[in-house]
């Protein structure tokens, strides 16, 4: 088997490369670098730096290799920039997936796997979300999501192309907003590993599905054998608010933090949890880190790369 991970080099993609290569499956990685680092590549897999936007490089990778499904992880990924740049993040999240959705068709490339967001079910109170739930999403970033899995649905019934479909909930980790501003949890991570104060946009009690990127891998690679068209929510299923997630951090660091309480940023969702049912049933799995230990993980990288 040879897979193809476009933004491999970033976030969740290296956690999938560290999989991949533990299971000695082929993996070729294609990525800009602009938020992913060489340095996320793992020996043995060869990086061939190139932009999703540019359809010759994109054909030409195709070109030279034959893949048994492609993982597509290349994405402008934050809703703010969606909010200032929104062609931006239409030719980056649509123009780009249609290139590599464009490959798959020519180049007889059965699967792809694609990273959408909770983003797609927008303010959404019928908690914990189904995949069944109406998509309504609140920005061009979810609305570029979502459209993605339209265009996805769309290839699996006109060309046949087996399409899976993955809603991640809150991605925490190792190597989170290396080149960005990143999650909550790396955010509080950089701030607490340089002895530096947090604050809260609210009293704390909003709530969020966190789930660990490696748990995020495994249903990516558990998945690749997958045929047909599927949408599965990778989450925990559990609402944790954003004081236990500060009290996971205290745990670590073996002290209270410093935390101040701010007002409320206008169109923050008070609370997101998606259920994990699918999950469970279609790949016989769990994300099943639990918060402290992740946390714990995730924090003593952040202080090793700080006292590096």
């Amino acid at each position: 088997m040879a897979i193809l991970v476009t933004g491999g080099a970033g976030f969740i993609g290296s956690h999938v490369l560290q999989l991949l290569q533990q299971k000695n499956i082929k993996t070729v990685v294609l990525d800009n670098l602009s938020n992913g680092s060489r340095e996320n590549v793992p020996d043995g897999i060869e990086l061939i730096e190139g932009d999703i936007c540019d359809w010759e490089a994109v054909k030409n990778v195709f070109e030279h290799h034959q893949f048994d499904a492609v993982v597509h992880l290349a994405a402008q990924t934050m809703v703010p920039v969606s909010v200032e740049k929104p062609v931006l993040d239409c030719q980056i999240n649509l123009e780009g997936v249609l290139h590599i959705l464009e490959c798959c068709r020519m180049y007889n490339v059965p699967h792809i796997l694609f990273s959408s967001s909770a983003a797609v079910y927008g303010d959404n109170l019928h908690i914990p979300l189904q995949e069944t739930e109406p998509l309504l999403p609140t920005s061009p970033y979810g609305i570029t999501k979502m459209t993605t899995e339209h265009y996805l649905r769309v290839y699996h019934e006109l060309y046949g192309m087996d399409a899976t479909v993955f809603r991640f909930a809150n991605v925490y980790g190792e190597r989170q907003g290396e080149k960005g501003e990143g999650g909550v949890v790396s955010i509080f991570c950089k701030l607490l590993s340089q002895g530096k104060g947090i604050t809260v946009f609210g009293d704390g009690t909003q709530t969020r599905d966190f789930v660990y990127a490696g748990d995020i891998a495994r249903a990516i690679v558990q998945a690749l054998p997958l045929q047909g068209y599927h949408t599965i929510n990778v989450s925990t299923g559990k609402e944790t608010s954003i004081n236990d997630l500060i009290h996971s951090f205290e745990t670590t660091i073996g002290h209270a933090a410093n935390v101040t309480y701010t007002t409320p940023r206008t169109g923050d969702i008070l609370r997101s949890v998606l259920s994990c049912d699918t999950l469970v049933q279609t790949l016989q799995i769990r994300a099943d880190m639990k918060l402290e230990e992740g946390i714990h993980k995730t924090y003593q990288w952040y202080v090793n790369q700080w006292h590096a």
